[in-house]
């Protein structure tokens, strides 16, 4: 009688002292996008700490918590969770972990089916209605800002390397640095002592097709294509080139011409002579094309 009245009273205090953890899942099967409601329940905690997943984050992946409120008195714990599925098929609520003073307690699974109710041809209706709102041009200007300051960037970056472009060939083609270069070549032609060795034909070979290049680039006439009676037609109708410089270039072609020809055997002084002429010319191009720019107005 004694062990049987013991027994009872462990028994009964086991009932007294334990808590008890219950769950409960109001619909097994949702539509999509339906809410449903998870509850887990507590009794019997006597003022004991109760510990699980922060706020929306007890449910797993797929479950879309929309409220999570929790309630804890001395004896009961209350948690009550609102949530939605938003993708058809089937899913878990595993087996949660609730530690009450240190102890792990753990709540059933639970199977949950969602199903699209949704049918063809159903009318889909907006929860509240689109409202028109009205922009200003400091809205139209927020909104694009970036894309009309981009495209401004751009068209100045273009429109940069563009005038960059256009002065780099005015530069090369410019009368100083076509007068400079030629006056180079010239004294390269120099430095190979033609007239001091009587090369006389070699030496106006190159002495004309230097300046032959030169008239092209500098008074833009096709000295380089014309035969030399042509040229100077076309020098002396072109009315670019002063009269002493078309004085030079007639005399030094003619006489080119008869040398190449064997016509004429020029001597030291005459093959100096010439090429102190043309260096002349091509020195005073510069001038006969800033009257040209006064003549017309450029």
């Amino acid at each position: 009688m004694k062990k049987t009245a013991l027994l009872i009273f462990l028994f009964l205090q086991v009932l007294v002292f334990s808590q008890t953890l219950g769950s409960k899942l109001d619909k097994q099967t949702l539509a999509l996008g339906e809410p449903g409601i998870f509850r887990i329940h507590i009794a019997e905690l006597q003022g004991k700490d109760v510990q699980s997943a922060p706020k929306n984050e007890l449910l797993p992946f797929h479950f879309e918590e929309i409220k999570d409120s929790i309630s804890k008195q001395v004896d009961t714990y209350d948690r009550v969770i609102e949530f939605a599925v938003f993708e058809e098929g089937k899913f878990t609520i595993p087996s949660l972990d609730f530690k009450i003073n240190g102890k792990v307690f753990k709540t059933i699974p639970y199977d949950v089916e969602v199903i699209n109710t949704a049918q063809k041809g159903d009318e889909i209706n907006d929860i509240m209605k689109n409202k028109e709102v009205k922009l200003d041009v400091q809205d139209y200007w927020q909104l694009y800002k970036w894309y009309i300051l981009g495209t401004l960037i751009l068209i100045a970056i273009v429109f940069l390397i563009y005038q960059l472009i256009r002065y780099g060939k005015r530069r090369k083609s410019s009368p100083i640095v076509m007068t400079n270069q030629t006056l180079k070549e010239l004294d390269l032609l120099k430095k190979k002592k033609y007239i001091e060795d009587g090369n006389y034909r070699l030496f106006y070979v190159e002495l004309l097709d230097i300046t032959r290049n030169f008239i092209t680039k500098q008074y833009k006439i096709p000295a380089n294509v014309l035969l030399t009676d042509d040229l100077i037609d076309v020098i002396k109708l072109n009315n670019t080139i002063s009269p002493e410089n078309e004085r030079i270039i007639e005399d030094i072609f003619l006489r080119g011409d008869l040398v190449k020809f064997a016509k004429v055997f020029p001597d030291q002084q005459n093959m100096q002579t010439d090429f102190d002429q043309m260096k002349t010319f091509v020195k005073r191009s510069s001038r006969d094309l800033e009257d040209e720019q006064l003549r017309t107005g450029v």
